[in-house]
């Protein structure tokens, strides 16, 4: 598992946004990239402690951990209480591949009102809500980078993005929630 307490938070300190819509860094999460065939998915949702979702755009979620369905057989897992999740992975009698995630990926949290607006500012994804209910994933565009947004509540996203864009989706999702609550 990657140590997080050894790399600087990308956006530490960042927030910005709106009353109608803010925008906060996420904090510390470990994260698996897993690739796994169907026959593989029962093992592997033992050995993490949760249903492995089989269906596009879904997620599950326990305990603050979070598994997203990315692709037929392709999943993004964070895990809030940074728990080593590949090696949790390594347990599941089963052939897949898992790849810890944790530095290459952070998150901006949009919350508010009309915080699927601010999103909106930059992604041509539909984010309401008979499309995009609470527990709705799916990797997308936003600006010009690749992030998976995540639905975490009725006012609630998640979006991850690589780190090394972290600062680029943070600036754009603080302008679309400024643009949110004029």
């Amino acid at each position: 598992m990657a140590e997080q307490a050894l790399r600087k938070a990308p956006l530490g300190g960042f927030h910005g946004g709106s009353a109608a819509a803010h925008v906060t860094a996420a904090g510390p999460a470990t994260r698996l990239s897993l690739r796994a065939g169907a026959d593989a998915v029962s093992a592997l949702s033992k050995a993490l402690g949760l249903d492995l979702p089989q269906k596009p755009k879904t997620s599950a979620s326990a305990n603050g951990r979070h598994a997203l369905w990315l692709g037929p057989d392709e999943w993004l897992l964070i895990d809030e209480n940074e728990a080593d999740l590949a090696a949790l992975a390594a347990k599941a009698d089963a052939l897949h591949s898992a790849v810890d995630v944790s530095h290459r990926n952070t998150a901006v949290l949009v919350a508010g009102a009309r915080a699927a607006e601010a999103i909106a500012s930059a992604s041509p994804h539909d984010l309401s809500p008979k499309v995009f209910p609470v527990g709705a994933c799916a990797r997308t565009v936003f600006g010009k980078i690749e992030v998976v947004i995540f639905r975490t509540g009725e006012q609630e996203y998640r979006v991850e993005c690589w780190r090394s864009f972290a600062p680029y989706a943070f600036a754009l999702l603080a302008e679309g929630a400024e643009d949110a609550g004029l």
